[in-house]
């Protein structure tokens, strides 16, 4: 990933800080904040952490007119440009830079220990991200180095494709077939519902016509009597005998 030096982002900021003379390092042991003359700060004012490409920026300033006191640039964090003190959590040493090739060491002092922890955090936040970026270069390098597995067709290479279980479309037209041992459909003519009756037991049915003064049907073939005449007129006497046997008025 090609890096944009022209672009700087702001990390923290912290209104108030403190700076001061250091004595030499006594011994490899460290520094210490209570050699320091504390209450005696060289310079105050306001400090700014930025970033540009992979390298972090302490930078002093006045807090009313932002003109620059002094900068460190820092290329790694624990390094040797922040170093913390071994007695306090709110002192460090820095490495300061005049652009020149000439350097200083002094110590940078916060008023509440949450702005020391800001500041630790915001280098420890920047260089791990400067850490991750590396890894994953490293990676897209050995990808790129790798031989690429070509899966492209050949001149003249086919592929063939079997695929099942497809039923064929009949065509629109086409009607479906019963299944095995249902009922056929009814004969053409025969009413919806209804039951043919069996062979040989057929009757005529006369047909009727309506009369057009919207009166009661009249047969076209009207019988000249009474279709019960004969039977009431066979068994009549024979009624009333039976009748007059078994005791019952019969009504005429």
């Amino acid at each position: 990933m090609a890096e944009d030096n022209s672009y700087e982002s702001m990390l923290c900021v912290k209104p108030e800080v403190h700076v001061y003379q250091i004595p030499p390092r006594a011994s490899n042991r460290g520094y210490r904040a209570a050699d320091w003359k504390l209450d005696e700060p060289a310079w105050s004012g306001r400090m700014k952490i930025t970033a540009k490409g992979k390298l972090a920026y302490i930078k002093l300033e006045d807090k009313n007119t932002g003109e620059l006191f002094a900068q460190a640039p820092v290329d790694q964090y624990p390094g040797s440009v922040v170093e913390a003190v071994t007695d306090s959590s709110r002192y460090f040493v820095i490495r300061i830079e005049d652009g020149n090739g000439r350097h200083a060491f002094i110590g940078l002092g916060f008023a509440d220990r949450g702005d020391s922890f800001d500041f630790n955090v915001a280098l420890q936040d920047h260089f791990k991200w400067v850490k991750q970026e590396g890894e994953l270069a490293k990676m897209e390098a050995t990808q790129s180095d790798a031989p690429k597995l070509d899966l492209s067709f050949k001149e003249g290479q086919t592929i063939k494709i079997s695929i099942g279980n497809i039923k064929k479309k009949e065509p629109s037209g086409a009607k479906p077939r019963p299944a095995a041992g249902g009922l056929l459909p009814p004969p053409p003519g025969a009413k919806a519902g209804g039951v043919l009756p069996p062979p040989g037991s057929q009757h005529t049915v006369i047909p009727q016509q309506q009369n057009t003064d919207f009166g009661s049907p009249i047969s076209e073939t009207q019988p000249s009597a009474d279709m019960w005449g004969d039977f009431t007129s066979a068994g009549s006497n024979s009624n009333k005998e039976d009748a007059a046997k078994s005791g019952w008025v019969q009504f005429s």
